[in-house]
């Protein structure tokens, strides 16, 4: 109803409140600022301006509010939240060198073209015209009425600012993206000229079959001093691991069947052996008494229930238990309780807010006044339906005025307060009648119903199979045993003891000390392993064990190498580049063996290498050679000579030679308007993560995260 709760409905899209100890580092700055002299509340700088820790908590924890609500992990979000602030301070510098200035008249002026206001309604009136005075002054009465909702706003408005920025500096420079003239013409020409070719191409795959290639570490190194910028990388760490789940024995499975069958039709001992599932008087009380899962009143649908229940349901009868069965790690015994319709209604209201209700806004009667003016709206329309719609203008919720009053079809589990609900569930089609609920008091009339889908009340008595701590003391034997096992040795014999005692491996190769979360891990001790990593006393070859707290699995772990700011390590990216370094190794040894051969036609070259020749029409602008995309060779059909051989060129997929036979022209449909037209939405739609990604490869970016992480970890050890 009020614009604010617009706001205040999607806690995902605010900056919120300021989250509590979401890291271990976040204590009392003064303490830290006189052991160590330097400030923990600043976490790091972009071009000398800072980033704060109060600034880091607010974006870690609207990451993490937005994960809650997608029902995604809240962990692991640290680096995503460091890299947003990283990009909004770039904009704001941007902002800033333009002339540009975030003053509260600009900020208010944008605000209607910001995402969070620009595609809904609630926001205009009906000419189309931004609802700015009306939201400052809800603004101005949040500030007066709620210290917590108004501290939402500043850091919700901080979070809006930076996207208002980014939109100026964007339009401002996409503005300036154009295409010359010779730069179409030269690409019309590139479109349109083709070249008709033999060629040879000897396939990487193909010869390294037959030829083994060995990437050395120093072959790794080579390629990517070639290649600086893409191997530019933080601190990260190598870790070798092996994980010890602490799974329930066959033992434990039997012995939770044992106690549930006990449950269910034998007795409990509270109850000296007379009380069961079956006989129990009082389901819900039993159920909290000894489920390993809370009773819930819930009418479910049957795809709601218990999988193996689902099907025997529609024929059961009131009281009647299933079970005991199993469904995944836990063995159930149910009983039907009640069943009944969802009915479906269709309803209408007209709200009577009264000063301090939370619909009341700008409204001054009384809450007795809007009771007596309910009452006799109320008695009128009982009276007499049709006149409802004369009502509607009186109503404090103008969704459902503009609707004349419609709420639309509504079920039981319809988010609706429980008084509504309840009138809805207890009247018949045509009813009408006054209903106070806290927004006010509601004239109800119900337009129509329909019986929906039947819904089922089930208790379900639950039993997890859970380790016992024999099971658990026996995981952690083979952990301790594994540990002594590697203690001093090699990151090889780490691996193989690993894996020949069918052990679960697993290594991250290039661990960030703000990931949150390890690949092939993902436990709530991902965290700690990486500070253990990233401790400045750690050495390669350390290991160290850790507990998983509420499950018994143990971890152990081995720091395999350190990767400092810089240049990546050869073997963490060995993953990624290995195939690339090969296939450059080939291309070489194959292009020494033409040039040495001197063949002179591609016969020749053809039969040392056991393939064939090929022809094929290429042209520069869609360079496809036999099906593989290659611009090299497309630029070299070009650059020789016509009815001359090549020299060997390296391509993406095998090296190529091939002879030029034909030039010709073939003129497309487009002229060159519409070709610098396309060429230029193409370049725009590719500028802004071109433009964002050299900003911050050129940026002075300062982060003192695992600085002080690691002073604040001593201090407390």
């Amino acid at each position: 109803m009020a614009i604010l709760g617009q706001i205040r409905n999607r806690p995902w899209l605010l900056m919120g409140v300021i989250a509590l100890a979401l890291l271990a580092f976040l204590v009392n700055p003064d303490s830290i600022d006189k052991v160590f002299g330097k400030n923990p509340d600043v976490l790091g700088k972009v071009n000398g301006e800072k980033i704060t820790r109060e600034e880091y908590n607010d974006q870690l924890f609207v990451l993490q509010q937005q994960a809650e609500q997608q029902g995604q992990p809240k962990n692991g979000l640290e680096e995503q939240a460091w890299q947003l602030l990283v990009q909004s301070k770039l904009i704001k510098q941007q902002f800033e060198k333009m002339g540009f200035e975030m003053t509260e008249d600009y900020f208010w002026n944008q605000i209607q073209y910001d995402q969070l206001f620009a595609q809904n309604q609630q926001f205009f009136d009906e000419k189309g015209n931004f609802k700015t005075q009306e939201l400052k002054k809800q603004i101005e009465e949040l500030k007066n009425a709620s210290p917590e909702g108004y501290n939402q706003w500043l850091k919700s408005k901080k979070a809006i600012e930076y996207r208002l920025m980014a939109r100026q500096v964007f339009a401002n420079l996409s503005a300036g993206i154009t295409t010359g003239k010779k730069e179409a013409e030269e690409l019309m020409k590139q479109r349109d000229q083709l070249a008709d070719i033999d060629f040879v191409k000897i396939d990487y795959a193909a010869y390294l079959q037959k030829t083994k290639i060995n990437v050395s570490t120093e072959d790794l190194a080579n390629y990517i001093k070639q290649h600086p910028v893409m191997f530019k990388t933080e601190p990260s760490r190598n870790i070798g691991i092996v994980y010890f789940p602490s799974q329930p024995s066959a033992a434990d499975e039997a012995a939770t069947q044992k106690e549930i069958t006990k449950l269910f039709s034998g007795g409990t001992d509270a109850s000296g052996g007379k009380e069961n599932f079956q006989n129990t008087t009082n389901d819900s009380m039993f159920v909290m008494a000894n489920s390993d899962m809370p009773f819930s009143n819930q009418y479910l649908k049957p795809n709601q229930l218990p999988q193996t229940i689902q099907g025997q349901i529609a024929t059961a009868a009131i009281g009647q238990t299933f079970g005991p069965y199993k469904e995944q790690n836990v063995y159930v015994v149910s009983k039907l309780l009640d069943k009944k319709t969802s009915d479906s209604t269709l309803s209408r209201h007209i709200l009577i807010a009264f000063k301090g209700s939370p619909a009341g806004e700008g409204v001054t009667r009384s809450k007795e006044a809007a009771k007596k003016l309910a009452d006799s709206i109320g008695a009128i329309v009982k009276t007499d339906p049709a006149k409802f719609t004369d009502f509607i203008k009186l109503s404090n919720d103008p969704n459902s005025a503009a609707q004349g009053g419609s709420l639309g079809w509504t079920t039981p589990e319809t988010p609706f307060v429980p008084e509504f609900l309840t009138y809805l569930a207890n009247n018949p089609k045509g009813a009408t009648g006054v209903v106070e609920t806290q927004f006010g008091y509601h004239i109800i009339n119900i337009q129509d119903k329909k019986p929906g889908a039947m819904g089922y009340k089930v208790a379900n008595l639950v039993k997890a199979v859970k380790p016992s701590e024999a099971t658990e003391a026996d995981t952690d034997k083979k952990a301790r045993r594994f540990i002594q096992q590697v203690q001093g040795k090699s990151f090889n014999d780490f691996v193989n003891i690993a894996k020949k005692s069918n052990y679960q491996f697993s290594n991250p190769k290039a661990a960030k000390r703000f990931d949150g979360q390890l690949q092939g891990l993902g436990t709530d001790k991902d965290s700690e392993i990486l500070a253990w990593a990233f401790d400045k006393k750690r050495e390669k070859g350390d290991t160290e064990f850790f507990t998983v707290d509420g499950t018994g699995d143990k971890i152990v772990v081995y720091l395999n190498g350190k990767q400092e700011k810089g240049l990546a390590d050869p073997e963490s990216v060995r993953d990624q580049i290995e195939v690339i370094v090969k296939n450059k190794l080939a291309a070489k040894q194959i292009s020494d063996k033409i040039a040495a051969a001197k063949a002179s036609n591609l016969d020749q070259i053809a039969k040392m290498f056991a393939t064939t020749k090929q022809t094929a029409q290429v042209n520069l602008l869609n360079p496809s050679v036999g099906g593989s995309m290659e611009p090299k060779v497309a630029g070299a059909a070009f650059g020789v000579k016509k009815g001359k051989i090549s020299n060997a060129v390296e391509g993406g997929t095998g090296v190529y030679v091939l002879i030029k036979k034909n030039e010709t022209v073939n003129k497309q449909p487009g002229d060159l308007k519409q070709l610098t037209e396309s060429i230029t939405q193409r370049n725009a739609g590719m500028f802004g993560q071109a433009w964002m990604k050299s900003l911050q490869d050129n940026a002075d970016i300062e982060d003192y995260r695992i600085e002080i992480w690691s002073k604040l970890g001593t201090q407390q050890q």
